[in-house]
This record gives structure tokens, sequence and C-alpha cells, in this order.
């Protein structure tokens, strides 16, 4: 038996797999292969070439550990940084077996990326020159503070650092505040009616379906960075989905099945208020995702109400690189299986530390050094403070939606079973317009862009320069993206990128010109909020985005 095989079975190879659920056997059997034996002196010749001063290894000026000058002017910690460099990039080098599927590999990617950042010489005082500095310039009292903040997170957030102050926003204030009136509430989610703010609307309404994982109002962050407040502006009768948070009894057995049917009924809500046989709809993430899959299950019906669909950073066909399905290994899935069996909820802070930890050094170790080695408060920002507004998720959902991904099967029609019906992505033949986040480091661009090929309808595309969440606030009079759009006429991404005109500025206004052409005619803006049948209740943001 070689040493990997032996490597594998100490850590738990075969059933016992759920005792190593991320499979970091996988990265240790990696470091057990005879090249790692035969690589280690060019490590080595390198670590004294750093001891000499001839290394080559270029520490980088834009980086969350090694942004201060220091570590590139200064002789000794310019030594220190590219040492731990150099060896980093010789662990990406023996964790890289071009031969695994590329699962493994990410998989490897990201435990390596955790172990690598936390052995950072910057993460320690002794061996950060800013934080020395700092702590000399103060007098020790950036020790004192550091230490102060170091104790707090401990206490009241897990350990973990925190990414931002928080208290000068308020939900409903200055997040979250476009006007508006709760129509429907339900014990799932409530239904928001925004006021429209033009003398005449489009006919037909959009409902927003924001993903299970986090607070709708990303969508509607504040003035000038709303999505929703640009819709409005321009004339779309605008609905917003607010999921609950689950948190209490009976909760817990809320799976991906009972959210496809919750959102059944949310069409049937709108229509009734707008009056309308039919309405448009945009999902951002999981609310795509959910979107998507219950149009379908009304397509075989024969009964889908949705005339366009707008999919934000929605991942439905999981065959290209990304970072779902290779943490949904056969140890969380049985582990997520018991939960989901038990309907227990998984709360907030474990599903923020969860979405940190895929980009340890900006959203871990960055803050790690700003806030407990230099002692700095952390700056408020409103897009981190939504981020720290996490929800809690159903066991059961995560474990439905996630079994769904890892297994490839959406890509096959009728290979699913939702609601009694066969799945077949390709039946929701509505126009649709994809938006994917180059920089995307959860739902990955590429995945998200096949999108476009698994959906029927016509599809328009758009990529941004951007990542996950910051793709989606993109105010026009402010917005540096870049972004390309048009048709997804090719069936492979990145060939539709190399052939598709790039532009600068924000993407709203393609979209908004897209949507308002699939919108209906113009009509006078209703004198009032909802209808008889469902009446004005609290001004928005209403009740459950409140709900801890």
């Amino acid at each position: 038996m070689d040493d990997r095989t032996l490597v594998e079975e100490a850590l738990g190879g075969g059933d016992a797999g759920g005792l190593d659920p991320l499979q970091i056997r996988e990265v240790v059997g990696l470091l057990t292969q005879p090249k790692v034996v035969l690589e280690a002196p060019k490590l080595a010749a390198e670590w004294i070439k750093v001891a000499l001063g001839l290394s080559d290894v270029e520490v980088p000026e834009r980086d969350a550990q090694y942004g201060d000058r220091a570590w590139r002017e200064h002789p000794v910690f310019r030594r220190l940084a590219q040492g731990h460099l150099a060896w980093t990039k010789w662990i990406e080098d023996m964790t890289d077996d071009p031969a695994a599927p590329w699962e493994s590999q990410e998989r490897a990617g990201y435990v390596t990326r955790i172990v690598t950042g936390a052995l950072s010489p910057a993460n320690l005082l002794p061996t950060n020159p800013a934080a020395l500095r700092k702590a000399i310039d103060t007098g020790g009292l950036s020790i004192l503070r550091g230490g102060r903040t170091f104790v707090q997170d401990v206490m009241r957030n897990g350990g973990m650092p925190r990414m931002t102050d928080t208290r000068p926003f308020t939900v409903g204030e200055n997040m979250a505040c476009s006007p508006g009136s709760v129509v429907y509430r339900e014990d799932m989610f409530e239904l928001i009616q925004y006021t429209p703010a033009t003398e005449n609307v489009r006919e037909r309404p959009m409902l927003v379906v924001p993903p299970q994982v986090g607070r709708y109002y990303i969508l509607d962050l504040a003035p000038g960075q709303s999505l929703v407040e640009h819709a409005v502006a321009n004339g779309i009768q605008t609905f917003m989905l607010v999921w609950r948070n689950p948190r209490k009894a009976g909760h817990g057995e809320w799976g991906l099945e009972e959210y496809m049917s919750a959102l059944v009924r949310a069409f049937g809500v709108v229509r009734e208020i707008a009056g309308t046989d039919d309405l448009n709809l945009l999902g951002f993430c999981a609310g795509g995702f959910t979107s998507a899959l219950t149009q379908a299950h009304l397509a075989a019906l024969g009964e889908n109400p949705v005339h366009a669909a707008t999919y934000l950073v929605t991942m439905l066909d999981t065959r290209r690189p990304n970072l779902v399905t290779p943490l949904s290994t056969k140890g969380i899935n049985t582990e997520l299986n018991k939960r989901a069996t038990k309907n227990e909820i998984i709360d907030a802070r474990t599903v923020s530390n969860h979405f940190a930890w895929l980009r340890p050094k900006d959203l871990v170790y960055g803050h790690v050094i700003h806030n407990w080695l230099l002692g700095e408060e952390p700056s408020p920002y409103n897009l981190l403070a939504w981020n720290d507004d996490a929800a809690n998720m159903t066991a059961k959902f995560v474990r439905d939606s996630t079994a769904l991904m890892s297994a490839g099967e959406l890509v096959e029609p009728d290979e699913v079973t939702l609601l009694g019906t066969p799945i077949d992505l390709s039946s929701v033949k509505v126009d649709n317009f994809v938006v994917a986040a180059q920089t995307d480091h959860i739902t990955t661009w590429r995945p998200c862009y096949m999108t476009s090929q698994l959906l029927g309808g016509d599809s328009e595309m758009v990529v941004v320069n951007k990542g996950h969440v910051q793709t989606i606030v993109s105010p026009v009079e402010k917005s540096r993206q870049k972004y390309w759009a048009g048709p997804a006429a090719a069936p492979d991404p990145d060939e539709w990128l190399e052939q598709t005109e790039q532009h600068v500025g924000s993407w709203w206004p393609h979209w908004t010109a897209w949507l308002t052409a699939r919108s209906g005619k113009e009509v006078p803006a209703p004198a009032a909020l909802g209808s008889a049948s469902h009446p004005q209740r609290e001004a928005a943001p209403g009740r459950y985005v409140l709900e801890k």
C-alpha cells in the first residue's frame, strides 16, 4: 500500500468519509506523492535565495496581507513575505493535480488557501511591520484596542473578525428604504408592492425573488444604489418577495419544494393585485434557482404565468468549475441529510462564516490584521452591513438544493421530479436576461452563462467584471463597471466573451430597456397599493426582514 493510500485510510477513506467532510485527505494525499520529495530542493533553493536577498518573488502591492510598503522595502520583512509566498506557491504546485477531476482541484484550492493564508507572517504582531509601527506610534494603545476587539469578536462573533461597522446603517431608514407597502403576508414570506414613481407605469408587473440565503435588501440597498429604485423610476410595477428568516418550530420543514409552492402562491397574489394574466420575474442567486425550477414545474402543467425572466448570478448547470459542487462531498451531504431529517435550522453565523472562508485572505485574514493587530475599528460600509445581517437557512433547503446542483441532473430533461412533475428547464420558453459576475467566487461566471443555454426562449447575456454581490449594485450615476452584453448565441462561454462587445458603466439601463420592451403598454399608475383582496398592511420594509 503506497503512502497516499495510507494517508487516505488514516483520515477516513471509504465509508468513513464522514469523519473528513471536506475530504482534506485528498490534499494531504497529494503532499505524500513522490514528486513532493523531488520538488522540495527547489523550495529550499528559493528560500536560500530569499535569505541572500537574491529572490525575484514579487510581493504584491494590492494585497490584504502584504499591502503595507514595508513588506517590499524593509529587508527583513521583505524576506519574510517572500519566504511565505514561495512556500505558498510550492504548496499550490504540489496540490495541483491536472489529472484529477476539477471538483477535487477546487477542493484542494479551497483548503490550501485557508491553510497558507493562516500561516502568513502578516497575521502575527511580531512579524507584521504595520502592526509594530502602529504600536510604537500609539504607545501600545493599538495593541490594547486590538486585544479588546479580539475578545469582543470571540464573545459576540464566534471568533471571527467583524468586517464592518454596522452602527450607521438601519434597515428602513438608510437601507431598504424604497417607499411601498406590505400587501400580503403568510408564514413563509411577505410581499411588498413599491410605490410608483412615475405618472404612468408598464402594465405587466415584475416580481423580484431574492435568495433564501440572504436578506432581500441587497436589491434595495440604499438610495442611488437600489435596483428596485431604478426599476420603479423606469415605470416598472415592482413587487418584492421577502422570505421569512426560519427560526422556530415548523420552519425547519421548509425544503426546496415548499419554497417552490410559496413562489406559485406569490405569482397568484401579484397577478391579482396588478389585474394581469401574467407577470415578469427576477431571481437572484438561489432565488433564480428556485424561480427557474418553479417555472419548469408550472410549464409541465401548462400553467407558467411568467412572460419574461431575469436571472442574476444564477447557476443551474454545474458541469463547469464552481465552488458549490466541490464542497458537496459525501461527508457533508450525510451530515446535511441528518440535520434535514430532524428539521434543523442552520444559524446565520454558520452561514456567514461559510461564505467568508470561501475568500479567506480578503474576508478573514485581512480583517484580522486591520482589527486585531492594528487595533483599528472596522470601517462602515453598507454592502458589508447587509452581508453582516445574515439569515438562517433550513437544513432541508440546503440539502435539497445542493443535492440537485452537485448531481448535475438538471441538465437532463425529466431526470428530476419536483412537486409531482418532471423538470425540463428547456420547456421554460420565455425570454430571459442572464447576468453573470466575472470574478464571482461562489456561482462562477461560466456556469451562470450556461443558464442561458439550458433554458428555452431567447437569452440576452451580460457578464460584469465584478464579484457576486458587487455586480448587483450597479448605480447608473457612479458605476465604473465594465460589462459585456449581447445575445447568448454561442454554446461556449469563453467563445461568447471573446466575440462580444465590452461596455463601460452600469448594466442597469441595458436591462431596463430589455425589460420595458417586455412589460406591456403604458397605463396610469395605480392610485393605491394592494387590492380589495390584498389590502395594504404596514409600510415597507415590513416585518419579516427585521426578524433575527
